[in-house]
C-alpha cells in the first residue's frame, strides 16, 4: 500500500494541533526574550545615553536566555532597547 501526499497532507484535527504548535514554537523561537518577558519598554530603555551620562544597566538573565536559545533575537532586544533594565525609582 503506497501513501500519496495528498493523504499524509490530510487535514486531521491532529495535524492542526502539530501546526499550530509548530508555528508557536517557531515564533517563540525566532523573537526575543527580553521583548516578550520584559514588559513595556520605556523612554528610558529607548533612549541612548549622551557621551558622559551613565550607562543603562542590561539584564543579564535576558541576554544569556537570548545567547542560549537563539541568538539574533538578541539583536533585536539591543535594538528595541528591551535589553535594558527600567529606570531605578
Amino acid at each position: 500500500m503506497t501513501l500519496s501526499v495528498l493523504t499524509i497532507l490530510k487535514i486531521t484535527p491532529m495535524n492542526k494541533l502539530l501546526k499550530r504548535t509548530f508555528i508557536l514554537l517557531v515564533v517563540f523561537l525566532f523573537s526575543n526574550c527580553a521583548t516578550i518577558l520584559g514588559g513595556k519598554v520605556t523612554d528610558y530603555q529607548k533612549t541612548k545615553p549622551m557621551p558622559g551620562e551613565l550607562q543603562r544597566d542590561i539584564r543579564l538573565v535576558a541576554l544569556l536566555a537570548d545567547i542560549i536559545l537563539f541568538w539574533p533575537g538578541a539583536v533585536v532586544d539591543f535594538a528595541t532597547g528591551a535589553i535594558y533594565k527600567p529606570a531605578s525609582e
